[in-house]
Formats: structure tokens, sequence, C-alpha cells
């Protein structure tokens, strides 16, 4: 999972990910990636508007977005 979060982070992609908070409950989150640092990293989480920091192991899938959602007119 790190090589995958490294590689979002080089190349300033946003992810959708799947993660596991320390209580267990799973969320899925769209992320851009800012900062990694040992078993951690931060990103700007779009589900809460707001920089985060998460925890590598805590990753459960990770997913690039590849293309713009389109919108309903």
């Amino acid at each position: 999972m790190k090589a995958q979060i490294l590689k979002a982070f080089k190349y300033q992609q946003l992810v959708d990910m799947m993660y596991m908070a320390n209580d267990g409950s799973i969320s899925k989150r769209r992320v851009k990636i800012l900062k990694v640092s040992g078993n951690s990293f931060q990103a700007y989480c779009f589900l809460r508007h707001k920089k985060r920091t998460f925890k590598m192991d805590n990753v459960l899938s990770l997913m690039p977005v590849t293309q713009k959602e389109r919108q309903i007119i």
C-alpha cells in the first residue's frame, strides 16, 4: 500500500480510499496526498473538507481517480 501512496503523492493524483479508523469504523474518502512521513501521510480530505493525517496501516484500498464525474444537467 505504501508504494501506491507514494506514487499518488509523486504525481499529485486524487485517490478514492477505503479507510478504517482506530475505532474500527470504515469510510470511503476522496483525498489528495500532501505529505508522506514514516508510517503516516497528510492529505486533504474532500469528505471532511480539511487536512487530515492517516496511518498507512489503516488504508484498506486505494484507487486513483482517472476521470472527472459527469454532472447531471
